[in-house]
């Protein structure tokens, strides 16, 4: 049995029950090392044979998948975050399927929910933006022509980047082309719920110069919207003046 697990976005103890159980019992770990926190690895029998995929290729990853179905053993693939997002996973799976392989996904904390947690921040807050927009600015790796940075800020939506801290400079021109305001407030988050957590504050304008300055240049998110910024209408849900199917108004 093969086990994808999201390790959660930095924290040891933000991994889930199921996820730590699942890491305890494992008789083989791949894990992405170069994002995930090692220290998950405490939990981990000492007999667990432990292989760090940062360096290796999907055909090696599979080979130590194929070596431990053929002896019985139990395999967590251990990604950062959660899976689903940016985890190249469907690969892996669709490859596990045509072997035969049965295996399940365990979802994670993603690192974007956990620069909300950093930022103390919400990013749907009534009339100013009811929509996350996860994306990446466009590097080596392309993306589809309806999904380029400067269509997607034309929404003005909350906007979460991936990917995307070293290569601010075209992000930014992109964000401000797509029709953000210079002063929209964004932030950087570097390391969200890590110890070495850092958040750096600033505007769509200033967040090239705001990582150059702070030597930013991966393990970051980028977050951009009117959610950093104090404006907002208070929520219906629980306005005394607003009905809904749990409560009657009182006035």
């Amino acid at each position: 049995m093969i086990h994808f697990v999201g390790a959660g976005s930095g924290a040891p103890d933000l991994i889930t029950l199921r996820g730590a159980r699942l890491l305890s019992e494992a008789d083989v770990v791949v894990y992405a090392g170069s994002l995930v926190n090692p220290a998950l690895l405490d939990q981990c029998r000492a007999d667990c044979e432990i292989y760090d995929s940062a360096s290796m290729t999907l055909e090696q990853v599979l080979a130590v998948m194929d070596r431990a179905e053929s002896e019985g053993k139990t395999t967590v693939r251990l990604h950062t975050g959660d899976p689903s997002i940016y985890g190249a996973i469907r690969e892996q799976m669709d490859a596990l399927e045509a072997r035969g392989y049965a295996y399940d996904v365990t979802p994670g904390v993603s690192s974007f929910c956990g620069a909300a947690a950093a930022l103390r921040a919400e990013y749907t807050l009534p009339n100013v933006s009811q929509t996350v927009i996860i994306t990446r600015a466009e590097g080596r790796t392309p993306v589809p022509e309806r999904e380029k940075l400067q269509a997607l800020a034309a929404h003005h939506s909350t906007m979460v980047l991936f990917l995307s801290s070293s290569l601010l400079e075209q992000a930014q021109a992109d964000l401000l082309a797509g029709g953000y305001e210079p002063d929209t407030p964004a932030a950087i988050v570097y390391k969200a719920t890590w110890p070495d957590e850092r958040i750096f504050r600033c505007t769509v304008s200033t967040l090239a110069q705001t990582a150059r300055e702070n030597h930013i240049t991966k393990t970051a998110l980028i977050t951009v919207g009117g959610f950093l910024g104090n404006q907002y209408d208070r929520s219906l849900l629980y306005d005394p003046g607003f009905s809904h199917g749990c409560r009657e108004a009182s006035r």
